[in-house]
């Protein structure tokens, strides 16, 4: 697994255990952004896209739970693993609840964290390949098919293109979540810059009046962040 491509947040008020993490992680491939404390790991996490989140639960200012919670409020995707020093069984529940993937009580050996980090990612990158290969997609009472570009409703079809087809998969495979805007530039125009930016504006813009005939199919605009396609479901 190719881990030059994996960004990671880390967020731990200790700064030896922090700037160790950070080094040895480094060291195996990952590109890591070191946070102090909670607030400042959500201020870094709301500017850039991380493919993993490391959150240590007791910190100052805002806590990892609440870290957590904030988190996948944002993204329902992204794997959230806690480091610490809790073991009690009522703290990994609520751990859980939050929306951590794993948990990992501290003493533990950087050997151990690698492993889990590996194959939590690993996992991603399967689920990841398998919304890839869906080729149907149902949005409310449109179908969309990706592998002739077709919308469909009620027998009315409409042929997109492929921007416009690239596009809805990735709405479509992010439904109900955020898309972000960086991503999607990449993806489909391989580029980020101010006029690639621009164009998709105007798609989205296509892709919403291809949308208009069933109220509850709505592609939201996040400020900031990107676009989300409410399905109505």
């Amino acid at each position: 697994m190719d881990k030059e491509k994996f960004s990671i947040l880390l967020a731990e008020d200790d700064k030896n255990l922090g700037n160790l993490l950070r080094e040895y992680l480094e060291a195996k491939g990952y590109n890591i952004k070191l946070a102090g404390n909670g607030k400042e790991a959500f201020d870094l996490f709301s500017k850039e896209n991380f493919d993993l989140c490391l959150l240590d639960v007791m910190m100052p200012v805002k806590d990892g739970f609440t870290l957590a919670r904030e988190i996948r409020a944002a993204n329902n995707n992204v794997p959230i693993v806690f480091l610490t020093a809790k073991s009690m069984k009522e703290d990994a529940i609520e751990g859980f609840t939050a929306g951590a993937d794993d948990y990992i009580t501290k003493p533990f050996s950087m050997e151990e964290l690698l492993l889990r980090i590996t194959a939590i990612l690993r996992r991603v990158k399967n689920q990841s390949i398998k919304q890839s290969e869906q080729t149907e997609f149902k949005i409310g009472k449109y179908t969309f098919n990706s592998k002739d570009r077709s919308l469909d409703i009620k027998g009315k079809k409409v042929v997109l293109t492929t921007k416009e087809s690239d596009l809805m998969k990735l709405l479509c495979i992010n439904s109900n979540d955020v898309l972000d805007r960086t991503f999607a530039l990449r993806s489909v125009w391989q580029s980020d810059s101010y006029f690639a930016a621009r164009s998709m504006d105007v798609y989205i813009a296509k892709l919403r009046k291809y949308l208009k005939e069933d109220p509850k199919v709505e592609i939201l605009n996040i400020h900031g962040r990107g676009f989300k396609l409410l399905t109505g479901s």
